[in-house]
């Protein structure tokens, strides 16, 4: 069976070292591109756009391509968009593997928004100073702000709050260390998405820890698509989807 899948997350990795070694699948792992020095992967990739969700499906036409996971971030509703426009078009099955999101805990103190501009409106009755994790393409509602922010990318951002101070790093983090760089900077609020999953959670525990204020920005709304949790539970929709002599 060809398979494609859209990564660029822990997810999609941890799917792609199954799939390479499972014969029964020829797969590809598509990447946007984003990440200036993307991690390892353990099977053939391309990166880039494919051109909106008509490109696509030229793609999965072009490729024969028989099943397609879309193991992207939980906020790349766009490629979601195109991925489940693309596929029900082309007739080929779709599937998404993803991350549960975050819960509030006893002792937290959310404050919940639906976009960004919300959650930089969200700021001007909170502490400084912020500490900004919701990557480098979400920076733009915040430039304007009078406030000091710690700012966390993997890669170097275009454009910042003026002052800013920037910590490039990639998780996963731990608690003591997102404790010690809290306090080092004198942090009074944190920015988040809600992305879900274990790597990058300790900077709530951090806060919780810290008593610290959480502005957290909800996900997008979810497609139709079935949805998995684990790497196994997307290998095991594919086997559902092989052809008797594929199998």
């Amino acid at each position: 069976m060809r398979v494609l899948v859209l990564g660029g997350t822990t997810e999609a990795r941890q799917l792609a070292g199954l799939l390479a070694g499972d014969a029964r699948f020829q797969a590809t792992l598509s990447l946007a591109g984003r990440t200036q020095v993307p991690a390892p992967q353990p099977l053939p990739t391309r990166v880039g756009g494919f051109g909106g969700a008509q490109g696509l499906v030229d793609y999965l036409r072009a490729e024969s391509v028989q099943a397609v996971i879309d193991a992207t971030h939980p906020f790349a509703d766009r490629i979601s968009a195109n991925a489940e426009a693309a596929c029900a078009t082309a007739g080929v099955p779709l599937a998404v593997l993803t991350r549960r999101s975050w819960t509030a805990r006893e002792g937290d103190d959310w404050r919940l928004v639906r976009t960004m501009d919300a959650a930089a409106g969200a700021l001007t009755d909170l502490p400084d100073t912020v500490f900004l994790t919701v990557g480098r393409q979400e920076l733009e509602p915040f430039l304007d702000l009078d406030r000091r922010f710690l700012v966390r990318v993997v890669d170097s951002p275009d454009i910042l709050p003026a002052g800013a101070v920037v910590v490039l790093d990639r998780g996963p983090y731990t608690l003591d260390s997102e404790i010690a760089l809290m306090r080092a900077h004198g942090v009074g609020t944190l920015v988040t998405k809600n992305s879900g999953g274990d790597a990058t959670a300790a900077k709530l525990d951090a806060a919780r820890a810290l008593g610290l204020p959480v502005v957290m920005v909800d996900r997008p709304p979810a497609g139709t698509a079935p949805r998995f949790y684990a790497a196994s539970d997307a290998m095991a929709w594919l086997a559902a989807h092989l052809s008797p002599t594929a199998a």
